[in-house]
């Protein structure tokens, strides 16, 4: 059983219910302003009435995201979880008390009965006489049942449930300080795996009780907060200063320690990721910017992190949020807080000591950052993504590598039929701020808040029956539009379209499978044809003909069937540059009347063999073009 993508599965539904909780906290505080002052105090009734409803129905919430979010949204597994949890309230209020309440811990759990039951009956085929209750139509039915057995045994084993729950509330609680401190360690070093949604979903949903104004139970920190209880808070108000000002810290010293010609660009970047993180708390586009390559600095900042946690209990500070401890929660829940303004401070002093440390651990260790060498990039490419997901696609081993594909707020949860398929020098090209492998072919690629946007344009291009060509790059340098290739011809594209390299070594490999159909005389230009009939002219630098290929050995002949990555020429980069007009070289589709449209990545430097840097999708009435003539270009 593949453990770690069902977990994935699971941390990116709990996402789904959450996302109402803004929403109640902004009715709630509204509902507190003095509405009776202009004469309107049930516009401040209401509102109270709705934000309170929200957590009133919070299990139930809880129950039908789950059951859609692990479902691809199937309506009647919701509609199951639905009706299966009135069901099992009623049941169990009536025969164990109206003390007794499962929680949400109670609504994921019949969230994922009725997601489990949907996924084992939805192919099912009954006799035709009944098969109006065949496929999904039998979720219900089963879900009754199932839910009726797990009433008879919650009415068996829900008072010992409940006293163990109760032991083990006080115990975590009874650790004070230090079990908030552990909380903040453990908590911040999920987040990578996306699995701390599982492990916050505890602490703020179920970890200890409070009878709000009505006398309701309510359970956990985050809904007692929402309640009045002046004890909670307790596991969120550490997380302010790390995510309002100790990221946002990291973000400025990145942008300190980043080359001088590389700083404007890493400076829009990460002043909006910077941004981001204080107004809402969305901490990974900063995070992963140093994870892959300092781990051991984000080990020092889980520590810090926990840190936060103590500081706040030990200074009985009390503090909530509805969606993440940004900016906006903090304002909007400030009026429930206790001692909440002392957070300014602690994060300002946060902040200095992660500007310095950062700084200091950059420059020391030449960890490669953003802006720094090899450091990952960070890209804002929103108008880009229709585009660029196919090469996202390849990258990740094509559509046949997939089995599963899902998106939390700022990554792609994958299950991959083989996971050493994906490449990801290219996932890194295309705005990949980290690749995350968690075994068993689970990967996780962060893409920041474009994630959702990102999967929904795979998820198209796997469902079209279309004709599609991948390239790889042909050499090892930085790939560079067409239209800034020093000649005419070229950057007019009166040969063909497509991009160019500027290499750094001398080497030329094939981008595509395909035959070759041409190789010149003079070594420094070739033709490869693909399957699908297109024709691929690779010419080594501008105004090289003249060289007679003095400097060119060539490892194919016309004939060869080649393969992406099999070497093709060998030249001295060297004098070859010393004695031509530029080496920008040309990767160009000769035949464009066969292409429907073209797709490219960011014009970036490239390895040899790197996948992804440009698609491009054949028209449906294309047919193979004539081989050969019309490329003779020196």
């Amino acid at each position: 059983m593949n453990w770690m993508g069902n977990l994935q599965q699971l941390g990116r539904s709990l996402m789904m219910p959450t996302i109402t909780l803004p929403v109640a906290a902004i009715l709630l505080r509204l509902g507190t302003l003095p509405w009776d002052r202009i004469h309107m105090p049930r516009v401040g009734e209401i509102l109270l009435l709705c934000g309170t409803t929200i957590f009133t129905y919070l299990p139930l919430i809880f129950a039908v995201g789950v059951a859609l979010g692990l479902t691809e949204s199937a309506g009647i597994a919701g509609m199951s979880a639905l009706i299966g949890h009135y069901m099992f309230s009623e049941a169990t209020q009536r025969y164990l008390g109206d003390s007794f309440q499962l929680g949400v811990p109670g609504g994921i759990l019949i969230g994922l009965l009725a997601a489990v039951i949907y996924h084992r009956v939805k192919h099912i085929q009954l006799p035709e006489s009944i098969q109006f209750f065949g496929g999904p139509r039998m979720v219900p039915l089963l879900m009754g049942l199932a839910i009726f057995l797990l009433i008879l045994l919650m009415i068996q084993v829900g008072p010992v449930l409940e006293t163990g729950m109760e032991k083990l509330t006080n115990f975590i609680l009874g650790l004070g300080g230090f079990g908030a401190f552990l909380y903040g360690i453990i908590h911040r070093l999920l987040v990578p795996s996306g699995l701390h949604h599982v492990f916050n979903n505890f602490f703020w949903f179920q970890l200890g009780a409070y009878n709000d104004a009505e006398g309701k139970p309510v359970f956990g920190d985050l809904p007692r907060y929402f309640a009045g209880d002046p004890t909670a808070g307790v596991y969120m108000a550490g997380l302010y200063p790390i995510m309002m000002f100790a990221l946002p810290a990291i973000a400025l010293a990145i942008i300190q320690e980043a080359r001088e010609d590389l700083k404007p660009k890493i400076r829009t970047t990460f002043l909006t990721a910077a941004f981001a993180c204080f107004l809402t708390g969305v901490t990974e586009p900063i995070e992963f910017a140093f994870l892959f390559v300092a781990p051991y600095l984000f080990f020092v900042h889980a520590i810090l992190s926990g840190l936060a946690m103590w500081i706040a209990y030990v200074l009985d500070i009390h503090h909530g949020f509805s969606y993440s401890a940004g900016a906006i929660d903090y304002l909007i829940n400030l009026h429930l807080s206790t001692r909440g303004l002392l957070l300014i401070p602690i994060g300002l002093a946060y902040g200095i000591v992660y500007y310095v440390l950062f700084r200091w651990a950059i420059r020391r260790f030449r960890i490669p950052t953003p802006g720094r060498e090899e450091g990952s990039q960070l890209e804002e490419w929103a108008g880009d993504i229709p585009y660029r997901s196919p090469l996202i696609l390849q990258a990740l081993g094509g559509k046949e590598n997939i089995k599963s594909i899902e998106a939390c707020i700022t990554r792609l949860r994958l299950t991959l039929v083989n996971d050493r398929q994906m490449d990801v020098s290219a996932l890194r090209l295309l705005g990949a701020a980290g690749v995350i492998r968690l075994g068993g072919g689970n990967v996780q690629v962060v893409f920041g808040t474009y994630s959702e946007l990102i999967r929904e344009e795979m998820i198209k291009s796997m469902r079209k029956d279309i004709q599609q060509v991948l390239f790889s790059s042909p050499m090892q340098g930085r790939m560079i539009p067409l239209e800034e290739v020093p000649d005419k011809i070229f950057a007019g594209k009166l040969v063909g379209n497509g991009v160019a390299f500027f290499p750094d070594k001398g080497e030329l490999v094939s981008p595509v499978a395909g035959k070759i159909i041409h190789v010149y005389p003079t070594l420094h230009a070739l033709g490869i044809e693909t399957e699908q009939g297109l024709q691929v002219l690779l010419h080594i630098g501008i105004d090289t003909a003249g060289l007679q290929g003095k400097y060119f050995t060539a490892y194919v002949k016309e004939g060869d069937v080649v393969e992406p990555g099999q070497l093709l020429v060998r030249f001295n980069l060297q004098k070859v540059k010393k004695n031509c007009k530029s080496l920008a070289t040309p990767m160009l589709i000769t035949n464009v009347d066969m292409v429907r449209s073209w797709s490219f990545a960011p014009y970036k430097a490239v390895k040899k063999g790197q996948a992804s840097v440009m698609s491009v999708m054949l028209k449906n009435t294309a047919t193979t073009g004539v081989t050969g003539g019309g490329n003779a270009y020196g």
